[in-house]
């Protein structure tokens, strides 16, 4: 590896992880909600129901305050609450339809318009080596901050 490209890849992807969170804070202004509610939607889209303690792990929270926020959420028309199929003591966390519909009017123009303005600039083989660094880089940041987890946090 050419020490030049080293060198560029860290700013690279600062710079992409600045423009998501600038997009992202951008989404949740046009959905009303904060960033901790948008993560938690982000969850929630992505799959067939999520129970409130899946999202407490995930987004570091406690269960008390994923209810309020689930709550809070609710009330948007952003999520409803199902029966757990298998517990009848617990629930699954769903997103409506009305948050499809506005994560779509949202981030659609945004995900048409990839495939002309990126995706079409690489090659296949290209694409291939851009996705093998992202699941590297992705997992090398997971397992760092599972141990920025286990830290205390400060105290001053």
């Amino acid at each position: 590896m050419s020490s030049d490209i080293a060198a560029e890849v860290g700013p690279a992807v600062q710079a992409y992880q600045v423009s998501v969170s600038d997009f992202d804070r951008e989404v949740a202004r046009v959905l009303g909600v904060g960033s901790t509610d948008l993560a938690c939607l982000e969850l929630v889209l992505g799959a067939d129901g999520v129970s409130p303690r899946d999202v407490a792990t995930a987004l570091g929270l406690t269960t008390g305050s994923v209810t309020t926020m689930v709550d809070r959420l609710e009330k948007r028309g952003y999520v409803t609450r199902h029966p757990h199929p298998d517990d009848g003591r617990k629930v699954l966390v769903r997103a409506t339809p009305r948050l499809t519909e506005r994560v779509g009017a949202a981030m659609g123009p945004m995900l048409a318009s990839a495939g002309a303005d990126v995706l079409e600039r690489f090659t296949d083989d290209e694409l291939a080596a851009v996705v093998r660094f992202m699941r590297v880089a992705a997992a090398h940041q997971a397992a760092h901050t599972v141990l920025l987890r286990a830290e205390p946090p400060a105290v001053d």
